[in-house]
């Protein structure tokens, strides 16, 4: 017979999962493209996900019937608009508001909204200067809904960063400074991360010759790269850690990051991509995030999000079309969940 205060403390456990998802330590998502002319239904996509006993989601834009989808599933949702409406909930409060009654009011009973990513990679580029007006606009729009668990924040690529090695080299390019400052300063308030894309895959495939394959998937057993004091292991952290020197130099080394997007291809730039290097680098990954920090941040468990739940038959080119854990067949490219 379990004693009564082991039940309490499972029942608690059980209640915080959906929100917090890190019941067993873990903060996990796996990001949802829908970029396919094939992929299954949204119901029968958020079953694999509970299946899977994958908490976290992260969907691109306000799809209605993954929203419906997705309503009483316990499933903690990462959401943003589209690009091109980025400089509309800039300029205009009525837009922002208009987007979350739509978009977030009237599923707020029933889903569980983390955060609000406002620009997917904007950062740098013309429509990067519009975010953090369009951050605050909608951050004002929420707390009008009385929504206060969901958070604003938006999501970069590493070419937001004009130097990155060694990692406390890492500095936002001096084009972007401005505009980081004002993201990072609602960061703040928030206490919420700054969202970063990091694919080591992509820097390996196209430097072999000054990248291992050891440091890429997390199989060195020697340090690769010193950096003053920091050892680096593996080029994860060392791009993630790049972020958080850039931070620091803009003055807001308190601004914690979450990794929205990493993951490995399996075809298209053999022997680069294969199904056995998709899953070491992301074995090893999990295991790395849900067990350590970076050597910058130690004692932080970083959120991460795979990329991604399925192939995508319609992304650009065969490597981006073949970071999936799943074929639209809902059948497993390799043993991973």
């Amino acid at each position: 017979m379990v004693p009564k205060f082991a039940q309490l403390f499972v029942s608690t456990l059980l209640l915080l999962t959906p929100l917090l998802s890190i019941a067993d330590g873990r903060d996990i998502g796996v990001c949802y493209g829908l970029n396919g002319d094939n992929l299954p239904p949204p119901n029968e996509v958020i079953n694999l996900y509970k299946r899977c006993q994958i908490d976290n989601i992260r969907i691109y834009q306000p799809y209605p019937e993954v929203l419906e989808a997705l309503r009483g599933s316990g499933i903690s949702v990462t959401i943003g608009p589209r690009n091109e409406d980025i400089a509309s909930f800039a300029t205009s409060q009525d837009a922002a508001n208009d987007w979350v009654n739509t978009n977030i009011v009237p599923y707020a009973d029933d889903i569980v909204f983390r955060w609000i990513t406002i620009g997917n990679e904007v950062i740098p580029g013309p429509l990067g200067s519009n975010v953090p007006a369009a951050m605050n606009n909608i951050r004002n729009a929420l707390d009008s809904a009385g929504i206060t668990l969901a958070k604003v924040t938006t999501v970069l690529p590493g070419t937001a960063l004009a130097a990155s090695y060694p990692p406390s080299a890492g500095a936002f390019g001096s084009d972007i400074t401005e505009t980081m400052t004002g993201i990072a300063a609602i960061l703040v308030q928030e206490d919420t991360p700054l969202l970063i894309n990091v694919y080591p895959y992509f820097a390996y495939a196209s430097d072999p010759s000054h990248i291992s394959a050891q440091y890429a998937m997390f199989t060195s057993t020697a340090p690769v790269v010193i950096d003053g004091s920091f050892q680096y292991f593996n080029l994860f952290d060392a791009m993630v850690d790049a972020f958080n020197a850039a931070l620091e130099k803009i003055n807001f080394g308190n601004v914690k990051v979450a990794v929205a997007e990493t993951g490995w291809s399996t075809v298209g730039n053999e022997p680069y991509t294969s199904v056995a290097n998709a899953q070491t680098y992301n074995r090893n990954l999990l295991n790395h995030v849900t067990q350590n920090g970076t050597p910058r941040r130690p004692d932080y468990i970083m959120p991460t999000f795979f990329f991604e739940m399925f192939n995508e038959d319609l992304k650009g080119n065969v490597v981006e079309q073949n970071f999936g854990f799943f074929y639209p067949s809902m059948q497993p490219v390799y043993p991973f969940w």
